[in-house]
């Protein structure tokens, strides 16, 4: 199965009782950023962009705990940066284990053979890899020749060790939906438990601004790639949120779904946007407006956003609002999508809008900072 039953009870017995109690704001994933440092500077993303002294900083085991413990969430993500870099992340998710909650490692697994000693399976803990598609493309997306070949690495070394492995996937204008095909063969072939699936989303630092689609083209771009699939197949996602995606089904942002923490406190109103942060939980509900945010709301920043951590809780609501949310999800779980134009849209060739501004590379101001943040933990260590 894509996800463990003991997890899937797990989630659903925690959105029923939110829904019998009346809640309609509740969190899903707690998304706890520990650290912001990374081994890679990736063109579409906005971490690495942060000030050399930002990147040294890290979150205590114990704040990490307290943020946990206080939004109540069932499953938690360790994004970043890159949380393999942290000094004490097998602490973190020893303790995240304790608390069983179901944990989602996100790594670009550079590291993840040198770091998979320190830590023991479980079924509450999952190294979800980011791989951009096949070699070629997720070379050049994270910047990194030969970055592929050592993610895959990884991947083969922690699923023969027993360790719950799954894939991240983000996708730009210009990818290619044949060859993101391919690359959920190769994925499955590999052994990996699932994948997830998501389109970029324009971070304001990220170096480059012209690989992130609209909706229109996000819409085209999955109705392609994930018709017509094969039953091979296996996503760690809400199937109605694909349904989204591919433009069959209409949802409004949950931005509060998915609430992050990080060195600076609880993130306004979501992982992908930054308007300040609170000092607690419970002040981040009570004194977000979040009637302004989401794609309804009118706010430009929200106008092209379709991705997984503001629209997939809207999902998994509409999956347990009702009778028949529920039978969609059921229907859907099960569907291979057929779908003749879709297929005739694969012999179509990709072209992204800016066909003429290629990915941005890293250069040697940012390999420098790397660097720089990379090696201050083991200075400071040195020291002491």
């Amino acid at each position: 199965m894509a996800v463990p039953v003991s997890q899937m009870w797990t989630v659903a017995s925690y959105v029923l009782r939110q829904k019998l109690a009346g809640r309609k704001r509740y969190p899903l994933v707690l998304m706890l950023e520990p650290l912001f440092r990374c081994n890679l500077a990736c063109a579409g993303c906005g971490k690495i962009q942060y000030p050399t002294h930002i990147l040294k900083k890290d979150l205590s085991v114990e704040d990490c705990f307290k943020a946990v413990d206080e939004c109540g969430a069932p499953m938690v993500s360790l994004p970043g940066g890159e949380p393999l870099m942290h000094p004490q992340i097998a602490e973190i998710v020893e303790g995240l284990v304790a608390r069983k909650k179901y944990i989602y490692l996100c790594t670009n697994a550079l590291l993840l053979k040198e770091k998979l000693h320190l830590f023991k399976p479980s079924k509450y803990l999952s190294f979800s890899v980011h791989m951009d598609g096949q070699k070629e493309h997720h070379d050049f997306s994270v910047c990194r020749e030969g970055g592929y070949d050592l993610a895959l690495d990884g991947i083969r070394e922690a699923i023969k060790a027993g360790f719950r492995v799954t894939t991240n996937t983000t996708l730009f204008d210009g990818a290619d939906p044949n060859s993101v095909r391919n690359f959920f063969d190769e994925m499955m072939d590999v052994g990996v438990e699932s994948m997830m699936v998501s389109p970029g989303y324009s971070y304001d630092k990220a170096p480059d601004q012209k690989h992130f689609m609209g909706r229109a083209r996000t819409r085209r771009l999955f109705r392609t790639m994930l018709s017509n699939r094969k039953k091979t197949w296996r996503f760690n996602q809400s199937p109605l949120f694909l349904e989204y995606l591919m433009g069959k089904r209409n949802y409004k942002c949950t931005p509060w779904g998915m609430p992050t923490y990080n060195i600076f406190g609880w993130q306004k109103p979501c992982y992908l946007l930054q308007d300040g942060y609170a000092e607690s939980y419970k002040e981040l509900m009570e004194t977000t407006e979040w009637a302004s945010y989401g794609t309804e709301s009118g706010n430009p920043q929200c106008a092209n956003c379709m991705v997984h951590c503001g629209y997939e809780p809207s999902s998994v609501n509409d999956t347990f609002g009702s009778l028949r949310g529920f039978a969609d999800t059921v229907k859907a779980t099960f569907s291979l999508y057929p779908d003749k134009d879709a297929l005739s849209d694969l012999d179509r060739e990709t072209r992204p809008v800016h066909s003429y501004n290629p990915l941005v590379q890293i250069n040697d101001q940012i390999d420098a900072q790397i660097d720089v943040a990379a090696a201050a933990p083991q200075a400071e260590e040195s020291r002491a």
